[in-house]
This record gives C-alpha cells, sequence and structure tokens, in this order.
C-alpha cells in the first residue's frame, strides 16, 4: 500500500509530536517531514514533498496563512489543511483564499483530523462540522445583506412593480393588477432599470429573482 505522505507545521513540539504518533500507526499514512515556522514550511515541502500538509494559522514569521499561499503556489500538489485553535469565520476564509483545501479545529477528535488528511488526499475540501456551521451562517448573513443592498434605492411601489416584471408580466398586465395606468406602470420599470444600472426586462426579471426579492416579498 503506497502511504500518504503527510507534514506537520506547528511551532509546539509537542503538538507535533502527538500527531506525528498518531499518524504514524496508520497503516495508510506517514509522517514524512516537519518545520516550526513558516519559511520552514515552505522549504521543507520543496524537500520532502508531502501529499497533505497539516499547519497551524499562528507561526513565527511570515505566518501560516502567507505559508499556505506559497506553498499553494510553488507546490500545487501539495494539499494544505489549517488544524488550529481559532475559530474564526474571517481565519477560515483568509485560509481558504490562501489555497488551503481545509480548516480543521484542533479540538475536535483524532479521527476527524485522519478524516481530513484522507479526504484533502483525495483532492476534497475538508472541514469540521463546527467550523462549517460557523461559515455557513457567515454566508447566509453576507447573503442576506446582498439582498438588502440589492434594492437600497427602489421606493416600495418600484419593488411590487420588479415583482410583476419577474413573474413575465407586461406593462399593462402590471397596470391591472397594481392598478395603474400602463403607461405610469412603464415609467415605474424605465426608472427601475435606471436605477439599476440595468438595460432590458428580461435582466429585471434575472436581477430581481437572483436577490430573493419573490421570497423577500413574500415574508413582508
Amino acid at each position: 500500500m503506497n502511504k500518504i505522505p503527510v507534514a506537520l507545521v506547528d511551532d509546539h513540539a509537542l503538538v507535533r509530536l502527538g500527531l506525528k504518533t498518531l499518524i504514524n500507526d496508520q497503516a495508510d499514512m506517514e509522517i514524512v517531514g516537519e518545520a516550526g515556522s513558516a519559511a520552514g514550511a515552505v522549504q521543507m515541502v520543496g524537500q520532502v514533498h508531502p501529499r497533505v500538509v497539516l499547519m497551524d494559522i499562528r507561526l513565527p514569521g511570515e505566518g501560516g496563512l502567507e505559508a499556505a499561499r506559497q506553498i499553494a503556489l510553488r507546490f500545487p500538489e501539495t494539499r494544505v489543511v489549517m488544524l488550529t485553535s481559532f475559530a474564526d469565520e474571517e481565519l477560515v476564509m483568509s485560509a481558504i483564499r490562501a489555497g488551503a483545501v481545509g480548516y480543521l479545529l484542533k479540538e475536535v477528535g483524532n479521527e476527524e483530523v485522519l478524516r481530513g488528511i484522507r479526504a484533502a488526499a483525495q483532492g476534497n475540501s475538508v472541514m469540521d462540522a463546527a467550523t462549517t456551521s460557523r461559515l455557513f451562517a457567515r454566508v447566509r448573513a453576507s447573503g442576506r445583506k446582498e439582498d438588502e443592498d440589492a434594492f437600497r434605492d427602489l421606493t416600495e411601489r418600484e419593488m411590487g412593480v420588479l415583482l410583476e416584471v419577474a413573474q413575465g408580466k407586461t406593462n399593462g398586465e402590471i397596470a391591472q393588477s397594481l392598478n395603474l395606468s400602463e403607461k405610469t406602470a412603464r415609467n415605474y420599470v424605465s426608472t427601475i432599470l435606471e436605477k439599476l444600472h440595468l438595460t432590458n426586462r428580461i435582466e429585471l426579471a434575472i436581477y430581481a429573482i437572483k436577490h430573493n426579492l419573490p421570497e423577500r416579498m413574500k415574508h413582508e
């Protein structure tokens, strides 16, 4: 059996020792390198070419995020998984942007760490349950804010007209539905197009649906 070559990067020798013992006890993986700093991590990866690197974010020197960025750029075949004590959504996003394929908290169990290594080695993304929950909560909140901002320049009446456009209605149908003249409905559509910097009704409909206007109006 070909073992997964794994490298450890942490400035605490005791942490590395515990992980090394755990990983070397597995039949399908082995430790091939260790480092205690960001610069040492990049140099070590260039020497031993591990498939997976378990790396702490807080490292002496440039830090784990910069080390992950350099490794992803210079050694794309190596998969970096952040293993850290910090359950911070911004750090998760920064790690992903830096090129890391996973983010695990040190408080997770041994089996979850091992599953993470195996998943990363197979080319999959890795995230523990607690971090995933926090991240999705942030994404949902961000999405809601984006949706709200998407219509901030529209009046309540204009949003009502836009909802009708999203449903594929003509100006005449909008006028009848909202008790307007057809000319007034047409003027509303023109104003909405101008405010949202769009050019036609199709773009308006797509914009409204993309930003969840039908669902939003349903709850208002």
